[in-house]
């Protein structure tokens, strides 16, 4: 059964161009696959604990010496190991916020990862194709005056990619601010021609990627 693990954090709902776009990346997938699973976490709707010392310290504790405390907080950690490594494609929302990501996708990364199980020498859900739609207000691109505060893709790259083995690529509709900044009139019509293409982008890499599928 293909299985999509749907991650959004933007905390602006409705008029979230992170969420619109995952969710037209959602909308192919499952027309492609209608009996399969999503696993979705809204994190800004229900948004996972801090990781703690608590909870990194029993990841390196023998579960028979681990505390309740320890148990309970491992457990977490341990589920949303699994949902990653049941996944045939990874769908992240990752909105940038004061240059970088939301700290509610900060929080499922740190609680993912567990050394010697998703991050080290094999990851466990290494190779899994994962598409973050990397939506910002403004444009961080290359060339442009504000190249240098992109924090956004940079890290996932590393994180996701380099730690997790994630095999990652960027949807990013940019200039999302446009309509609503006045300062930013003259930029509307490119901003609604990055935002179509994310649509565009979404559809064809959720097809395509469902296609590798095999149920």
């Amino acid at each position: 059964m293909a299985t999509l693990l749907h991650i959004d954090s933007s905390i602006t709902g409705d008029a979230s161009t992170s969420r619109a776009v995952t969710a037209t990346f959602r909308a192919e997938w499952e027309a492609q696959h209608p009996n399969g699973t999503v696993i979705y976490r809204d994190l800004a709707a229900e948004p996972l604990p801090h990781l703690t010392g608590l909870a990194a310290g029993a990841a390196f504790t023998a579960p028979e010496d681990r505390t309740a405390e320890q148990a309970a907080a491992m457990a977490l950690r341990e589920q949303l190991a699994t949902e990653l490594e049941s996944a045939d494609a990874v769908l992240i929302g990752a909105p940038m916020y004061n240059f970088t990501i939301a700290s509610t996708l900060k929080v499922w990364i740190d609680q993912v990862i567990l050394a010697g199980r998703t991050m080290g020498e094999a990851p466990s859900a290494a190779g899994t194709p994962a598409v973050v739609v990397a939506s910002r207000g403004g444009s961080y691109r290359p060339g442009t005056p504000r190249e240098s505060f992109e924090f956004v893709q940079n890290y996932l790259e590393k994180v996701l990619n380099g730690g997790l083995g994630l095999q990652v690529e960027f949807i990013v509709p940019e200039l999302t601010m446009a309509r609503s900044n006045p300062a930013m009139a003259d930029l509307v019509e490119l901003a609604d021609a990055s935002r179509e293409q994310a649509h565009t982008d979404a559809t064809a890499r959720a097809k395509a990627l469902a296609a590798n599928v095999t149920v």
